[in-house]
């Protein structure tokens, strides 16, 4: 059941071996399927087993909340106990995307929370969700609510909090992370620890919420398994009672150290023996000894907000050779890296993110290059998932990746600008090669620079990206027949997201048309017109197309953190709906098709 219509034949077996299936035995088998491809190539095999599906169906996944409606699902799911919806475009996270372009997660609760009586988890991510949202969802769903998630949204304040934390006492995951909450008080963590004693994970990461130290040590007193705690900001010395308190937690990321250079006011934070997943902010050298007593037993480390230079990092991943998760700024250097590759021989998953640009803030070399991603392809052979911005890169790093990583499933690469020249562009033969050997690959992104992939380079991702679902390229590729050579070969993708390249609307539609699995894409930065009228060309039924024109106005419009939005650049969203066009468009967006 992989997602392929069935031949006649096989059908028939299947429709035969269906008749003698009691109902409750159909039951019990589909309730061991969990891939959403299977079960829905499972739904079409008949009637019967469409009607066993969605009686049985207990997670769907909205990859696009604009892409079906509420009402359908509820009709056609309604036993469904855990509900994950994504809205805004993830330029939204780069300041791309105006905080009142829409995504209102107002009708899909008001809609969803009452009816859907098995309801225990909701996870929306990038959506605008307002005090009134929540307290429909508390009212219908806070008895029997256990996972409630909030991933990069915005809206709602701690009133909002206090009411979830005083009225879903079954609670067991509350996540926060980088939502622009309003702060009228830190209540709404102290009702947290009064009312739930079921709590295994909280997080308010990246958050700016201000909390009181004594209601993190009720909460660990009251809720005996918290394993996971991601906070704002507080100083460590701060949280010392917490620590001695929560003998369960694993996962702690938040902790800053506030007087940097003062090691004594820290020697007395003292970790609780189980952690191994770990995060700290404002870390530098003089206090990294906090974390050598249990550095062995770390299986993740993120040091992408402190303040270590190289050599700080070679010394911390020298001592931590159990790590599974490394996440970093680019300030590691191809030295970090070459520690890296000696030391974690069973790490999954690297992340470098873009440090601060002035250069005395970097590594002498120049950041990381080929030569640090090639020693950790080399040393790391176990890895899934690699993000990198990298200053410098080559073909043969690119090869080495895809000769020693076989198991990536995740590979995303940025090359800054900042240096005046690149070694080795394009990089047409290197991404061949990286794509051919690593054929688990099912997410893959690559933003370069001008000249950085030919249109021979663009034409190998489309050869040799068979498996791979979503996909990001920018400053790739010379001309539109390279998207169309592109395109013919893309077959199972389903989501595609272009920046900053040289393709034109007519190009753009031709391509869409040729990707027969396609549900999603947006275009920043391409050839655009002030009408988008070519854009019509990939017009069919159940697809819709939004322009957004390029403009000077969007210098007025105000981005998720309240800054302005500065990009002037055309957009195209499309993407595959059964909800038809949607009714809360922002002016500055015409919606092209339907019409």
């Amino acid at each position: 059941m992989g997602g392929e219509v069935p031949e006649p034949r096989r059908l028939n077996r299947a429709l035969s071996f269906d008749g003698g299936v009691p109902e409750e035995a159909l039951h019990l088998v589909m309730g061991y399927v969990d891939d959403p491809r299977d079960r829905e190539a499972a739904s079409r095999v008949c009637r019967r087993w469409h009607r066993i599906d969605a009686l049985t169906r207990k997670h769907v996944t909205v990859a696009f909340c604009y892409a079906a409606d509420p009402g359908r699902l509820r009709d056609r799911f309604p036993r469904l106990e855990s509900l994950a919806l994504k809205g805004k475009p993830r330029a939204a996270m780069y300041g791309l995307i105006p905080d009142d372009w829409g995504a209102y997660a107002a009708p899909w609760i008001a809609e969803l929370a009452a009816p859907l009586e098995c309801l225990k988890a909701l996870h929306l991510r990038r959506m605008t969700v307002t005090d009134a949202d929540i307290a429909i969802l508390v009212r219908s769903r806070g008895h029997m609510l256990q996972e409630l998630k909030l991933d990069k949204c915005s809206g709602f304040s701690t009133d909002a909090l206090r009411l979830v934390a005083r009225s879903c006492r079954s609670l067991r995951t509350l996540f926060l992370e980088e939502c622009p909450i309003t702060d009228k008080g830190g209540e709404w963590l102290h009702e947290l620890a009064v009312n739930n004693s079921v709590l295994v994970a909280l997080n308010f990461y990246m958050s700016e919420l201000k909390v009181a130290p004594a209601d993190l040590e009720l909460l660990a007193k009251n809720c005996k398994s918290l394993i996971s705690l991601k906070m704002s900001e507080c100083d460590l010395s701060d949280l010392i009672s917490f620590f001695q308190t929560a003998n369960a937690l694993q996962d702690f990321a938040g902790g800053a150290f506030y007087e940097v250079g003062e090691l004594t006011k820290y020697e007395k934070v003292k970790f609780p023996p189980r952690l191994c997943f770990l995060g700290l902010t404002y870390m530098g050298t003089n206090e990294m000894p906090v974390i050598f007593p249990f550095s062995t037993t770390l299986k993740k480390l993120d040091l992408q907000y402190t303040f270590l230079t190289t050599e700080d990092h070679c010394q911390i991943i020298a001592k931590c050779p159990n790590l599974l998760v490394l996440e970093v700024r680019n300030v590691i250097g191809d030295r970090g890296l070459e520690v890296v590759g000696d030391t974690c021989k069973k790490l999954r998953r690297l992340r470098i993110e873009r440090g601060d640009d002035d250069p005395g803030l970097q590594e002498e070399q120049g950041g990381v290059s080929q030569l640090g991603l090639t020693a950790v392809a080399v040393g790391c052979r176990e890895l899934e998932y690699i993000a990198a911005y990298v200053s410098d890169i080559t073909n043969g790093a690119l090869e080495s990746i895809g000769t020693f990583c076989k198991n990536l499933y995740d590979f995303r690469l940025v090359l800054l600008d900042r240096e005046k020249q690149v070694t080795d562009l394009p990089l047409d033969n290197g991404v061949r090669a990286l794509l051919r050997n690593c054929t688990k690959l099912r997410r893959f992104a690559l933003y370069l620079r001008p000249g950085g992939l030919s249109d021979d380079g663009l034409c190998y991702i489309g050869q040799y990206s068979g498996n791979i679902q979503y996909m990001l390229l920018g400053n790739v590729g010379e001309s539109d027949h390279g998207l169309i050579r592109f395109a013919l070969g893309c077959t199972n993708l389903r989501k595609l997201e272009l920046r900053s390249c040289c393709f034109s609307e007519r190009a753009l539609s031709l391509a869409v048309l040729q990707m027969p699995s396609l549900r999603y894409i947006w275009v920043q930065g391409y050839r655009a017109s002030q009408t988008g009228l070519d854009l019509l060309l990939m017009a069919r039924p159940l697809w819709n197309i939004e322009f957004t024109p390029p403009s000077s106005e969007s210098l007025s419009h105000l981005s998720e953190d309240g800054e302005p939005c500065v990009d002037s650049h055309a957009q195209v969203l499309a993407y595959y709906s059964l909800a038809g066009r949607r009714s809360d468009c922002p002016r500055w967006v015409i919606p092209l098709h339907p019409a």
